[in-house]
């Protein structure tokens, strides 16, 4: 069987939307253990045990293109209230989680 270049290019073209997929879920993975560990050091509670995509770009840093990913998480203090925390990723790296000013109590 002979494939032409337009099943090729479909192929091709699969094939990296899988591998784009599978990245993204271990992307989602890292942050949110990193949200999960910045959560317990800060003694706050992570509310539902997610993260979530909020912002995917492609910036330059050190020289090449990186993709640089922003999940957001909710955590509380008392339980009542709810705030908004950040988690930036450039590829599979951490580069900063941050907690939304809140109550101490």
């Amino acid at each position: 069987m002979i494939l032409d270049l337009k099943t090729l290019a479909w192929g091709v073209l699969l094939g990296l939307l899988f591998y784009y997929t599978w990245r993204a879920f271990q992307a989602k993975d890292v942050a949110y253990a990193a949200a999960r560990s910045h959560c317990a050091q800060m003694q706050v509670q992570l509310l539902d045990q997610s993260v979530y995509l909020r912002k995917l770009w492609i910036r330059w840093h050190r020289g090449r293109p990186g993709l640089w990913r922003l999940f957001h998480f909710e955590f509380t203090v008392t339980g009542g209230d709810r705030y908004v925390g950040q988690v930036w990723m450039l590829g599979r790296q951490i580069t900063r989680v941050e907690l939304e000013p809140h109550r101490v109590h």
